[in-house]
């Protein structure tokens, strides 16, 4: 994919990241099973379900017990309170594997003195739980979550709450997110955007770009994106079932 040279003739000020993916890896095929188990289906079923589901939940438009009842209803299954409670449990466990190469990235970006903004679609749960219990979350000089500002990506004017909060232009912001829609939204209103897929992909497009502060890959082959790009390749082939 390619992107405009970084010039330097307007200068890039802000980083804005993605959280799912991104600063956090993708949870695997077994750990996405724990949850389908619970609906009686299959790994495949249950994660197209999911993935298909997640805007009224992650906008706030859905409380946590209206969301899982509804999956529920749409599998003809039936859950109950503890079992709503051990779901709401488990999706947060699963989404707090942080990458330790983009956090020290996120360390130095502010150490730079760039600010550092956060752009997530996330539930009220886990936006509680990241809060509360991540320390490293001080390190973002602005934090837009879906559920609190009852907006999605890619919807524009949530980038474009974002770019108020850290106070910059559309043009002096980097946006780094794994999905390409929300790439294109961001470019769309004049944002440099990259779309991750590894640590090391993200280092080689950033040095093309010209950009001063890389991410160091410390050599593990796990990448945040590495069970995403994984459970994609077993739903295409049909083979990602969970233990």
């Amino acid at each position: 994919m390619s992107t405009a040279r970084y010039d330097g003739s307007t200068s890039i000020k802000a980083v804005i990241l993605d959280y799912g993916q991104v600063l956090v890896r993708c949870p695997t095929a077994q750990e996405f099973g724990r949850m389908a188990e619970m609906f009686n289906l299959s790994f495949e079923s249950f994660y197209e379900l999911w993935e298909a589901s997640r805007g009224p939940y992650d906008r706030g438009d859905l409380t946590a017990e209206q969301y899982w009842l509804k999956l529920a209803a749409e599998t003809d299954s039936s859950i109950n309170r503890e079992q709503i409670e051990i779901l709401r449990q488990v999706e947060i466990e699963i989404w707090t594997h942080a990458d330790r190469d983009m956090l020290d990235w996120l360390s130095q970006l502010r150490a730079a003195r760039f600010k550092t903004g956060l752009l997530s679609n996330m539930p009220v749960d886990l936006m509680t739980y990241v809060l509360a219990n991540f320390q490293w979350m001080e390190n973002l000089t602005f934090k837009t979550f879906s559920c609190e500002v009852r907006m999605l990506k890619p919807e524009p004017a949530i980038y474009d709450h974002s770019l108020r909060g850290l106070g910059v232009a559309a043009a002096e912001a980097l946006f780094v997110d794994d999905r390409e829609n929300n790439i294109q939204a961001a470019r769309t209103l004049g944002m440099r955007a990259l779309q991750f897929r590894s640590v090391a992909q993200l280092k080689d497009e950033l040095a093309a770009l010209g950009f001063p502060i890389l991410p160091a890959v410390a050599g593990s082959t796990s990448t945040v994106s590495g069970a995403g790009q994984e459970i994609k390749f077993q739903l295409e082939r049909g083979r990602a079932t969970p233990d």
